[in-house]
């Protein structure tokens, strides 16, 4: 930031000691009677003076980099990287002088070209003082020119850490949490990934530890929200906990004079947020005049006014904004942190979930047509021990992972537990959301954290034909069992064995209804894709538009939809196929059946 000056008041003579003021905390040699009467009243002429002398105090300034020269002309201000792994933290100015200094953390969202880094950049002019009339305009966010206007410019969830100084507009530091845009042309995939950037980022333990303000950046023209706007408004507010609710405010970007139609479409939206006399505490802005030019000239004409009028509706309710912010109570980010863990978890149950059902499935299957064959061909098998029968099996497959892919795979169990995994070394595997208290909660075995593995490939599923004996079907049961088996006893096992196989699956069932109860006890929204209709909304909705990339984006919504599937059956107590509606009453198994189809560690044959 700029420096803090040197200098100090004599204040017997009422004026600066010896040296020449070079910053602007000096207020440019001005005597303050305080420093809080400078911060809250600043005349006319002193904000002339600043005009006229900004560009030339900051040219000689190690925390600001010139990026063009015009009218205005732009300056870069120059980051520090706080150092800190797995985090973007950048800081601008000098915190050892402020370590008491009140700090306001706030973090802005938003559809990709909603106008958000745009937004952060009036936001860090505004903290700095800048005037219509000043000869520089400031960037904290330099905006890359290498990505189309359907891709969100910013790739890392990156928070700025800008530390007071004295000629700030607010009485405080303030952090900026910028996020990527959501919804952009890369699907749905690229939408859950930024959601698992946040995650990351709330999770690790240097990290930031409250909010102030969640900043939804909307465009003002927006009469109606889109099934995929919607979408985005639910995603994001699946990431919080149900105490932020009172913390949401919205920032209207590309906006005019009228009420912005985007306020009917929140309101009928039913977006949870702060409201002052039953109305949507919103901040309207046009940043179009952020760097617009500001040249006096003769033949003014109307844009040039226009350009002036929107920059005093952006500092206007800019004012308004930091005002309310510093009234804001700070909420803690622990159920934030635990809302994003469960979620997590939850995914990757779910993920692991469906391979262990459908395996489960084929297994009551290949049960039901070994008793089948058995039954009815009794006397051939009594005089032909080598009787051949064709059942449907899962087995596994070996798929190699793309570049830059990392896996949990369980060693035990020939099992992808958790892909992709954001933990590419081992001894990190305990964090891998698929565990809890030190075990896997995916994979068959549930087998200790330690003996998963990040591999070259991972692993899938696929239902071939083969074709058996009875001869081996026999010896198998006589090695599982410990005893001489008939045709009469084998049959007999293999209905217990259906039976508990139907019980593992529905215990499955239970895992995973468990953790959407918890969710829905802490979360401020369920997560939107965790509903089939929702899903099958933007489905038709891709159609519709078929923009570029749709069909690869649909068949990301098809596989997401059969995920939602379970997730409702789930939560409404339904079985999983019509194939087990004649499930039996739930029962507790007291001692492990011994078999040859019940056991999980042995379903995916490789």
């Amino acid at each position: 930031m700029l420096p803090q000056c040197p200098l100090k008041s004599d204040a017997s003579a009422g004026t600066w000691s010896d040296g020449a003021v070079d910053t602007l905390d000096c207020d440019f040699g001005r005597k303050p009677e305080t420093q809080e009467e400078v911060h809250t009243h600043r005349s006319d002429n002193h904000q002339s003076k600043m005009s006229n002398n900004m560009e030339t105090k900051i040219k000689n300034n190690n925390n600001y980099s010139i990026k063009s020269t015009g009218k205005p002309s732009v300056y870069l201000l120059n980051l520090k990287d706080t150092g800190r792994d797995q985090l973007h933290i950048k800081d601008f100015g000098c915190s050892c002088q402020n370590k008491t200094q009140q700090n306001k953390t706030i973090m802005l969202l938003g559809a990709t070209g909603s106008g958000k880094s745009t937004l952060i950049n009036g936001m860090i002019n505004y903290i700095l003082g800048v005037q219509w009339g000043d000869t520089c305009r400031f960037k904290l966010i330099d905006e890359q020119t290498n990505k189309t206007q359907a891709e969100s410019q910013t790739s890392e969830v990156t928070a700025y850490q800008i530390h007071y100084q004295n000629d700030f507009q607010v009485p405080y530091s303030v952090t900026i949490i910028d996020t990527p845009g959501f919804g952009d042309t890369r699907g749905i995939a690229k939408d859950k990934e930024i959601i698992e950037k946040i995650r990351m980022f709330f999770s690790e333990k240097d990290g930031i530890l409250g909010l102030d303000a969640v900043c939804f950046v909307v465009q003002s023209a927006l009469a109606r929200l889109t099934h995929t706007q919607k979408y985005i408004f639910e995603s994001v507010l699946s990431i919080f906990g149900k105490d932020i609710a009172n913390n949401i405010t919205f920032m209207i970007t590309f906006a005019d004079g009228q009420k912005p139609p985007v306020l009917e479409a929140i309101k009928a939206a039913d977006i949870p947020c702060v409201k002052e006399d039953d109305k949507i505490l919103h901040f309207k802005f046009n940043n179009s005049a952020l760097f617009a030019q500001n040249e006096e000239v003769e033949d003014d004409d109307d844009d040039d006014n226009f350009d002036e009028m929107f920059w005093k509706m952006g500092k206007g309710s800019m004012k308004r904004f930091f005002n309310h912010l510093e009234k804001m109570e700070t909420k803690s980010l622990q159920l934030t942190k635990e809302v994003l863990a469960e979620r997590k978890h939850l995914e990757t149950v779910v993920t692991g979930l469906q391979p262990l059902i459908q395996t489960g499935l084929a297994k009551l299957d290949e049960i039901k047509m070994t008793t089948a064959a058995l039954e009815q061909n009794q006397n051939v098998i009594k005089e032909n021990e080598n009787f051949e029968y064709e059942v449907e099996i899962e087995k596994s497959k070996k798929v190699t992972l793309e570049k830059g892919k990392f896996v949990t795979n369980c060693h035990g169990c020939n099992f992808t537990c958790h892909y992709p995994c954001a933990y590419s070394n081992d001894e990190d595997k305990r964090s891998c959301s698929a565990m809890k208290n030190g075990n896997c909660k995916v994979c068959p075995g549930r087998c200790l954290w330690n003996v998963h593995h990040n591999m070259q490939f991972r692993f899938e599923t696929e239902t071939v034909k083969q074709t058996r004996t009875y001869a081996n079907l026999k010896k198998q049961y006589e090695e599982a069992l410990g005893k001489h088996m008939t045709i009469e006893k084998i049959i007999n096992q293999l209905e217990k064995e259906y039976e508990d196989v139907q019980e593992q699956v529905l215990q499955l069932n239970d895992q995973l209804a468990m953790s959407l109860t918890r969710l829905k006890e802490i979360a401020l929204r369920p997560d939107p894709l965790s509903t089939p209709a929702y899903i099958e909304l933007l489905i038709e909705s891709e159609k519709q538009m078929a923009k570029a990339g749709y069909k690869k984006r649909i068949a990301e919504l098809e596989e997401l939809k059969q995920r939602a599937l379970i997730l409702e059956k789930a939560e409404k107590g339904e079985p999983l196929t019509a194939q087990e509606k004649g499930f039996r009453p739930r029962k507790t198994i007291a001692q492990k059946l011994n078999g040859v189809y019940n056991d999980l560690r042995k379903w995916f044959i490789t």
